[in-house]
């Protein structure tokens, strides 16, 4: 327990400390690692479907948009909403979207259930692009910004919130205490970052608790006889219609979590461009890379996703062929995934044994052979 601490600790103070070897200079690191968080909160939902649940969701991206469009809306467009009452909201009605969606997809399956999914997150892209009640085309501005905890800022002297942090600069490997351009702790503003970072993955611990008590509770066992052989399920009683429902709103809440965050971010800005479908692709390379079922795979899997590409812009247009073939290496070196769950574990162990014992049973044979 004192290890996971220190390692979260260790992770809030990632953008404060910024490590020579990780950060990148060519753009803010803590927009980076808000970005990283992000992604690795949807990876963590979009494993609930296809690692827990064995659902291929193709469209995961309108569930994000979802959760970003209800936000805009409650707290700009057409209300004035604060942040954290929108977003409850924001949960709820990607959920029960998540549910309209499972409803009539859900009984089909494999391949058939992959398509569906997908037209589902093209078609919610091209909805809010073409009505004007959702900003159409030019989307929605002046998104506000979480509240500030602690003192309001009253520029040009006082910032706000409750206290300054440091920063730590580095003079090679030397680090050096940075006073001059101090985080204020729990201000949230377009100048910083970082505490939408701590926000946001602050949301992610939380997650990944119910995400661990709910794997390991009866929903978490009948999702995985539904994945292992759905008939199968059905025959020992199991409702597994249910239980991929379940899977599935639970996933589209988590997705409209994100969402909301990011709707609420620097920019306070969404548009139809912000969601394409090339962002579904990427939550599932990230559950695919970090290990389908596992939550901590997932969570690798989203930070790799959204890490390689800004670690690489200095390479400008080339920087997405190195993402690319990374995930084209790790697909090839490790095609389980970084961080496998268990149960793969298990089964590479036992063929291995199995086939350890069929090799030494040709072996005596080919002994007895000879002998004779």
């Amino acid at each position: 327990m004192a290890v996971l601490v220190l390692i979260a600790l260790f992770f809030y103070a990632l953008p404060i400390l910024r490590p020579p070897l990780i950060t990148t200079n060519e753009i803010d690191f803590g927009g980076v690692m808000f970005q990283v968080a992000a992604f690795a909160l949807v990876a963590v939902g979009l494993n609930i479907v296809i690692g827990y649940a064995g659902l291929l969701d193709l469209g995961y991206v309108g569930f994000y948009a979802t959760g970003a469009y209800t936000t805009g809306v409650l707290t700009s467009q057409h209300g004035s909403w604060p942040f954290f009452l929108a977003l409850p909201v924001a949960i709820a009605v990607t959920m029960v979207t998540g549910v309209i969606l499972g409803a009539p997809t859900l009984r089909v399956r494999g391949d058939y259930l992959a398509i569906v999914t997908l037209g589902f997150g093209e078609i919610i892209r091209i909805c809010v692009k073409n009505i004007e009640w959702l900003g159409a085309s030019a989307g929605i501005k002046d998104i506000p910004h979480p509240n500030t905890i602690g003192p309001k800022a009253e520029p040009p002297f006082e910032p706000g919130g409750l206290f300054e942090i440091p920063r730590v600069e580095w003079d090679g490997l030397v680090p050096h205490l940075d006073t001059d351009h101090p985080v204020h702790f729990l201000v949230f503003g377009a100048t910083n970052a970082i505490p939408y970072y701590w926000l946001i993955l602050t949301a992610l611990v939380l997650v990944l608790v119910g995400d661990r008590l709910v794997k390991n509770s009866r929903v978490g066992r009948a999702w995985e006889a539904t994945r292992e052989d759905e008939d199968a399920a059905e025959l020992m009683g199991v409702p597994t219609f249910k239980f991929k429902l379940m899977a599935f709103a639970l996933g589209a809440a988590i997705g409209g979590l994100s969402g909301s965050f990011y709707a609420s971010g620097q920019g306070g800005y969404i548009s139809p461009d912000s969601f394409p479908l090339l962002l579904s692709m990427l939550f599932v390379a990230a559950v695919i890379v970090g290990g389908s079922g596992n939550r901590w795979g997932a969570i690798a899997g989203g930070a790799l996703v959204a890490y390689l590409p800004e670690r690489f812009r200095e390479f400008a247009d080339y920087r997405l062929l190195f993402f690319g073939l990374a995930l084209t290496v790790l697909a090839v070196w490790r095609p389980e995934g970084l961080l496998p769950p268990r149960r793969t574990r298990r089964a590479k162990a036992a063929a291995a044994e199995i086939e350890a014992l069929e090799e030494g049973e040709l072996d005596d044979e080919l002994e007895e052979t000879r002998n004779v």
